[in-house]
């Protein structure tokens, strides 16, 4: 299999999980699974799996650094906790706009309050494509229910600024996939666990454990490890900006799943809203003035030959 094919299996195996999750969180609401109870199940599981692969591997000196530990506190403990806790109060289109959604800008917002870096000519029309989406939706919204927004939509866009700032700090920060991964589900488990088992509500018993189970090895392991490690593997055949587009379609799709499947509605406010933050944050107009890589790199190898 060529790198490229490698690259769309990749792309593929990522989009399955990511659409996971969005259905999956949004069933924990239907389950009963309280946004506490997960989060300490999946960095428990992730750290059980982890820790004895690190010091087998006798590659742990990089947790006793800072940066592992602030990046689970801002992408680990606080981006899981307000992401699992909006799914129980909006439908998963919400989070397709308010999460997903609003990623990219939040992250383009981040670099330039923590690092200075200049938004481009593409973050600009995407912040005005996304606003003006925001806007519609609000008003249909508004003319639909009496409520523009609600405590979902607010929890999912915390969520979106979380990792926000993650993104820029791992990039600033230059942390490999694997010391990433690993850093933010250990020191999360090592700090959200006990204090939940001390001081925060739970239902554990309230939940079918088929459910409990089902979801833990789902968001323990293949959200926490094989969705980072796909993720980054198909970013080194297809390059960042091709995989980040692709994979970025598949909460959008969860979305529109999650109507027959979960019995979500889908209005004409949700509608306008998907549409307008779904080309926001994919930037198509990119697709068309962006040259193939592969044939830009020929082309120049064969002006130097000549």
């Amino acid at each position: 299999m060529s790198p490229q094919k490698q690259g769309y299996a990749l792309v593929l195996v990522t989009m399955c999980i990511w659409g996971g999750f969005t259905l999956t969180a949004r069933l924990n609401a239907q389950w009963q699974i309280s946004a506490w109870d997960i989060t300490a199940l999946r960095f428990a599981l992730a750290f059980c799996i982890l820790m004895p692969i690190l010091i087998w591997k006798r590659d742990t000196a990089f947790l006793w650094k800072k940066e592992p530990f602030i990046l689970a506190m801002i992408g680990g403990v606080g981006y899981c906790l307000t992401a699992y806790s909006a799914f129980h109060y909006v439908p998963a289109a919400h989070a397709a706009i308010f999460l997903n959604g609003c990623i990219p800008v939040c992250t383009a917002i981040a670099a330039w309050v923590l690092f200075r870096v200049p938004f481009d000519r593409h973050t600009w029309i995407s912040i005005v494509i996304m606003l003006t989406a925001i806007a519609g939706m609000s008003a249909l919204m508004y003319q639909e229910t009496g409520v523009a927004f609600g405590l979902g939509d607010g929890l999912f866009f915390i969520s979106a600024i979380w990792w926000g700032v993650f993104t820029v700090l791992l990039r600033q920060w230059k942390l490999s996939a694997w010391h990433a991964m690993a850093g933010v589900a250990i020191w999360s488990a090592i700090v959200y666990v006990p204090i939940y088992v001390l001081f925060f509500p739970k239902q554990l018993s309230t939940p079918e454990p088929i459910h409990l189970l089902l979801q833990t090895i789902f968001h323990g392991v293949f959200v926490v490890i094989i969705a980072t490690l796909s993720y980054v593997e198909a970013i080194k055949r297809l390059g960042a900006f091709k995989t980040g587009s692709i994979v970025t379609l598949a909460p959008f799709i969860a979305a529109i799943l999650a109507v027959p499947l979960l019995g979500e509605p889908l209005s004409l406010a949700i509608l306008c809203g998907l549409v307008g933050m779904g080309i926001g944050a994919l930037q198509p107009w990119r697709w068309w003035a962006r040259p193939d890589s592969l044939k830009a790199q020929l082309e120049q190898q064969k002006q130097q030959s000549d």
